[in-house]
């Protein structure tokens, strides 16, 4: 491989550095927000006391899904 072919492929790899820390970044808190809507959903996390989705089964299942997005993002961030 050539000079510039290797100062090409660091170029890009300096650009996608940003990119990898947004979806690393996302990723946690989508799952840290999915794992609590989980426990809202179930029932096992009352916290706040006054929240709506407390034993509302269908956000353990937006939890669910929320939850398996951020780990795709996280996934795909540390490729």
């Amino acid at each position: 491989m050539n000079e510039s072919a290797t100062l090409a492929l660091v170029a890009i790899a300096n650009k996608a550095r940003p990119m990898r820390k947004l979806l690393l970044i996302v990723g946690f808190l989508a799952l840290a927000l999915g794992l609590l809507w989980i426990g809202q959903g179930t029932g096992t996390i009352a916290w706040p006391q006054s929240s709506f989705m407390i034993n509302e089964i269908q956000w353990a299942g937006y939890g669910a899904a929320l939850a398996a997005l951020g780990l795709i993002l996280i996934w795909q961030g540390n490729r």
